[in-house]
């Protein structure tokens, strides 16, 4: 992992802004960025370890831990509950039989809730792995979770 974490820093230690790159190119490799490589990170770009994990843990979209196959992203702002978005993140839940920050048991799903996905005129919305989907009743997720578990089966 050093390694990895090394060669990330390494292409882009010299870019203004250079954290949130950085940050952005671990997870993208690897899914997550591993709470082992904050102080490699933090080392490498001259910052405290506290300033690069309150960056991680500020932005929703950086995890410290692996995943589900597939992230499902639930948008929980302000214009989405006032168009049913607490309906439909009571029936995720239900269905995936998970909460906030887990995976589901067949490791196919992880659920985390997001703060505004930036589809506030087609709310309720979600987004699956880097997908938005607007408009979602019931049974549209329903039928997006079912696509994915069918090509998970037609993939093994």
């Amino acid at each position: 992992m050093n390694t990895l974490t090394q060669t990330i820093l390494d292409q882009h230690k010299d870019t203004p802004g250079a954290l949130l790159p950085i940050l952005h190119a671990i997870q993208n490799k690897i899914g997550y960025i591993p709470e082992d490589q904050v102080a490699v990170i933090a080392s490498g770009l001259n910052l405290s370890r506290a300033e690069v994990h309150g960056v991680i843990s500020f932005y929703h979209f950086f995890r410290t831990k692996p995943g589900g196959k597939h992230l499902i992203q639930l948008c929980r702002a302000e214009a989405c509950q006032a168009m049913g978005s607490k309906q439909l993140e009571q029936h995720v839940i239900k269905s995936l039989g998970v909460e906030y920050h887990k995976i589901t048991e067949d490791g196919l799903f992880s659920l985390e809730p997001v703060y505004c996905l930036g589809n506030c005129a087609c709310t309720p919305s979600l987004m699956i792995d880097n997908k938005i989907y607007g408009r979602v009743t019931n049974e549209k997720f329903e039928y997006l979770v079912s696509r994915l578990r069918q090509k998970r089966d037609t993939d093994s």
